[in-house]
């Protein structure tokens, strides 16, 4: 099993989190504790930047880069300015985020392949390129958008009618969990698929459930939130992997940033209020304090 973290039936729980989360201490500087950059959203979508770019910043890392659209990017630097703009020294990538995978243009697309040669979170519209990764990569479809990871792996097709995914999907959980692993499998990288109980599997076969979070996330743009958590996991893990990371040690990192983002999600819903993405982006420290109380 990936970092020799204790199984607990199957759920992922805040100790195990905390054996993946790092707590900086006196020797650290901002590039020990590690450098992200986002290649995530659009002049469509340009708040998929700001959100990706929030969430990572409030989960434990020590410098995000921001590349993309320069409208976009003065949007980033007013929601926080700590942001760098332009490609530089970086542990890890998040791609995709508030990107339209069937319409972005050449340019971009190279760009995006280009990124993938880090450790790299790869959602929304570059979910069609995750096969070309050149290093380990963790994706994170929901429901919807797996079909986009599968079909290029020869595990369906997009010229029918009747999705034959859709009645798997739908099959309870131990189902979902067969669909996960087998697309890890295929695919040979890290599968988050996002939902109430969300599923990580690895290649290898390892697997876990996280459903650490509250039906008040199911709001537009909490994806691009967890996007930027995960990579925030992320590279603070490759910082100090000079070595680098295993594919299979990308399934904790994963479950990790899935459950401080499903934690910060009760902790800003509390009893029950409508939260917003941004709500749960601003909750992250408290979640990353409750995995250590």
């Amino acid at each position: 099993m990936p970092g020799g973290h204790a199984w607990h039936d199957g759920r992922w729980t805040a100790a195990d989190a905390a054996s993946v989360l790092r707590i900086p201490t006196r020797d650290d500087h901002k590039y020990s504790r590690g450098v992200v950059t986002l290649l995530t959203g659009s002049p469509a979508y340009p708040g998929a930047a700001v959100l990706a770019v929030e969430g990572a910043w409030r989960a434990g890392i020590g410098m995000v880069r921001w590349v993309g659209e320069p409208g976009v990017g003065r949007l980033v630097l007013q929601s926080r300015p700590e942001t760098v703009l332009g490609p530089g020294r970086t542990d890890a990538v998040v791609v995709g985020s508030g990107i339209d995978g069937r319409t972005r243009g050449g340019e971009l697309t190279a760009r995006l392949e280009n990124a993938l040669r880090f450790p790299a979170v790869i959602d929304a519209g570059a979910l069609d390129l995750a096969p070309r990764a050149k290093a380990p990569a963790i994706v994170t479809p929901h429901d919807g958008e797996l079909a986009e990871v599968r079909i290029p792996l020869g595990l369906g097709v997009d010229d029918i009618t009747v999705d034959p995914l859709e009645p798997r999907l739908h099959g309870g959980l131990r189902e979902r969990i067969l669909v996960v692993r087998e697309t890890a499998v295929a695919l040979g990288s890290v599968v988050l698929l996002k939902g109430a109980e969300t599923i990580v599997a690895t290649p290898g076969g390892w697997y876990t459930v996280v459903d650490a979070g509250t039906p008040w996330l199911a709001a537009a743009g909490t994806g691009d939130v967890l996007a930027g958590v995960i990579g925030s996991v992320l590279a603070t893990a490759a910082a100090r992997n000079r070595d680098g990371l295993d594919v299979e040690e990308l399934g904790p990192i994963a479950a990790t940033g899935a459950w401080l983002h499903g934690t910060a999600g009760r902790i800003a819903a509390g009893p029950g209020r409508p939260i917003t993405a941004l709500d749960v982006a601003h909750a992250l420290p408290d979640a990353f304090l409750e995995a250590h109380a």
